[in-house]
């Protein structure tokens, strides 16, 4: 009880400042309807109640099974388990990330099944997989991360060249989708779990993080491949922002059980058997810490189902709503300055930046502080969001112009930051695109570009959870060359 109830105050602080956000924008230039507004406060509570269960969960279940699996696949001393295993984990994980099934949903609806659901999913977790049993693999064999990232968005450039501005969107939205809630804590657990098994300290510190921004670079590349493979014309697509209330607050939220319930079910399923698997036939692990993963389990099935509840009865709806009206006033500085401040809070919801701060401090014994982390990610975040709304009321910006000096300037930045904030920063940018950037703030810019003359959903509407996964990236690894610059003046007055 003590544990939850530091969780629910950690949790509280972070989804308060969007809950008077959009309770300030109501009483002012956005207000919303009585039971839309009901909705959406019943829903904050779910997402604090059910960020705060699931944090326990992956506490003592979802992390203890990723270094698990991790160290037992590494003391097999065989590369090709390492990584058989590595692409079956990554697939089973993203198979089934309900922050995938959500945008697979998306794009499935919008492109009227042009694009469909069942496709992204496989081809999204493909990527996921291959990648996730290459990082493993580049761990084993010491390849430098800066080297990886540099390949890795090499192929990216070429392949964006060849594919559509409809794919590009879909391509890069899906790669920060991927790396959600349930997927996010297991893959640092796992980077941490193989990297342990290495003799230097200071390159175990390195190869624990990295492995997220791989899986995410994996994804991006599956669906441009996808693109020039099946070579898809143009796309079109529509997006209608609904305005009519037509159930109840309390029926807005029991219709959801089931279908949430199911998602959070496949979404643990293939990770339990497989944990099952290894616990069986190499684990053997003492009754009291078996019984101690299974409850963590439990709970982070039951606080994602309550999240997921109150993220999509509560908060798509109304994320969609501001956005609409908000892009319909008389200027547009109001979307724009909102829109920073939004983004600036969001990320501070999101369930996972609360695993990887934590592991961030961990492994670098409180030197690097989570809180300094957070306000880079913040800002980061803020400075994305904005910039996709100035995208979506300006037809002539498009989204490879941000993207392209964007990744450029984050792979030159990983060639002079220290290599333990190379890995951080892009495993920073899947962390800061999880479930609430694929909710709410996607909700946002579709509302938004519905609203704006010449904008269209599927091309300015997407593109958007892109921006948030890569601005983090950047802001991380410019943290990192200022750590390295006062590091090095440290070292200068001692030796003086």
């Amino acid at each position: 009880m003590n544990n939850f109830g530091e969780k629910l105050k950690e949790v509280l602080y972070s989804v308060l400042p969007i809950t008077l956000i959009v309770l300030f924008l109501h009483f002012t230039i956005a207000p919303l309807e009585k039971t839309v507004l009901f909705q959406f406060l019943i829903g904050s509570v779910f997402i604090i109640i059910g960020l705060a269960v699931f944090l326990i969960g992956v506490d003592i279940g979802i992390a203890p099974i990723g270094n698990l699996l991790g160290s037992a696949m590494t003391k097999m001393n065989k590369v090709w388990i390492i990584g058989i295993g590595g692409f079956l984990l990554g697939f089973f994980i993203a198979v089934a990330e309900p922050d995938l099934l959500i945008l697979a949903t998306q794009v499935d609806a919008v492109t009227n099944g042009i694009i469909p659901k069942l496709a992204i999913v496989v081809v999204v977790s493909l990527g996921i997989g291959i990648l996730l049993a290459l990082g493993f693999i580049r761990i084993v064999f010491n390849f430098p991360l800066y080297k990886s990232f540099t390949i890795l968005y090499g192929i990216i450039l070429v392949l964006s060249f060849f594919s559509t501005p409809e794919f590009l969107a879909i391509a890069f939205d899906a790669s920060g989708a991927t790396t959600g809630a349930l997927s996010v804590p297991f893959i640092l657990a796992l980077a941490l779990g193989v990297s342990s098994m290495k003799k230097d300290s200071a390159a175990s510190e390195q190869d624990s993080f990295g492995l997220v921004g791989m899986a995410s670079a994996g994804v991006i590349i599956s669906v441009l491949f996808m693109s020039v493979v099946t070579r898809t014309g143009e796309v079109t697509g529509a997006f209608e922002t609904e305005m009519v209330q037509t159930q109840t607050v309390i029926q807005a939220f029991l219709k959801l059980v089931p279908s949430s319930s199911f998602e959070v079910f496949m979404a643990l399923l293939p990770l339990t058997v497989i944990f099952l698997f290894f616990h069986i036939k190499v684990l053997r692990l003492n009754k009291k810490r078996f019984r101690k993963i299974l409850k963590g389990l439990l709970y982070t099935f039951i606080g994602l189902v309550i999240f997921l509840m109150g993220a999509h009865a509560g908060f798509i709806r109304v994320g969609a709503i501001i956005g609409y009206k908000l892009a319909t006033l008389e200027t547009y500085s109001y979307i724009i300055i909102m829109a920073f401040i939004l983004g600036a809070v969001t990320i501070l919801a999101e369930p996972a930046v609360y695993v990887l701060t934590h592991q961030i401090e961990q492994v670098t014994s409180g030197y690097i502080k989570r809180r300094i982390v957070l306000i880079a990610l913040s800002i980061g975040v803020g400075i994305a969001i904005m910039l996709s709304v100035i995208r979506i009321i300006v037809p002539q910006i498009q989204l490879w112009h941000y993207l392209l000096p964007g990744y450029i300037i984050s792979v030159g930045l990983s060639h002079v930051v220290p290599e333990l904030f190379v890995g951080i920063g892009y495993d920073s940018g899947g962390v800061a695109s999880g479930p609430m950037a694929a909710t709410f703030i996607l909700a946002f810019a579709h509302g938004t570009a519905d609203a704006v003359e010449g904008a269209t959903v599927l091309i300015d509407g997407f593109g958007i959870i892109a921006m948030v996964a890569l601005t983090p990236i950047i802001a991380l690894q410019v943290l990192g060359f200022i750590f390295k610059m006062r590091s090095r003046k440290e070292r200068l007055g001692t030796d003086a």
